[in-house]
């Protein structure tokens, strides 16, 4: 009987490199699955849209404490990237993704200042409507 071959995860949950740990997309999802998939302004709305964004940042949130032990190693955020699967006509990503950022600097304080993108896309996996990616010093 010979033993099944496995294959290493194509890419890590996070990654320090220096001072910056870079967390990978995070989607908005729980132990009850994926919330709010669709694309914002056609299939969910744009407060469904920000729940989805700010539990995409709790899972982001996670993925820190997991990796550093603790949020209080962290020193701050350099960057946080918010991709937002928009509906025909729906521009305001940006609104989307302040959920993402309320939720970070709730967590992190003046800490939690970063830098940011929101970007509107055709589609993202699983068919969720928000993914979240952070990059933070500690």
């Amino acid at each position: 009987m010979t033993s099944p071959v496995t294959t290493p995860p194509l890419y890590a949950r996070a990654r320090r490199v220096g001072e910056l740990l870079f967390v990978s997309g995070q989607l908005p999802v729980s132990e009850t699955g994926l919330l709010h998939p669709g694309r914002v302004g056609t299939d969910i709305t744009l407060e469904q849209a920000q729940e989805a964004a700010a539990l995409a940042a709790q899972n982001c949130l996670a993925v820190v404490r997991d990796a550093l032990g603790s949020l209080d190693a962290v020193k701050g955020v350099a960057r946080l990237g918010g991709y937002v699967a928009t509906g025909e006509g729906f521009s305001n990503a940006p609104a989307v993704v302040d959920a993402a950022s309320q939720q970070i600097l709730e967590a992190l304080g003046d800490r939690g200042q970063h830098a940011r993108l929101a970007l509107g896309v055709a589609s993202l996996p699983l068919g969720a409507s928000v993914e979240i990616e952070l990059a933070v010093q500690c």
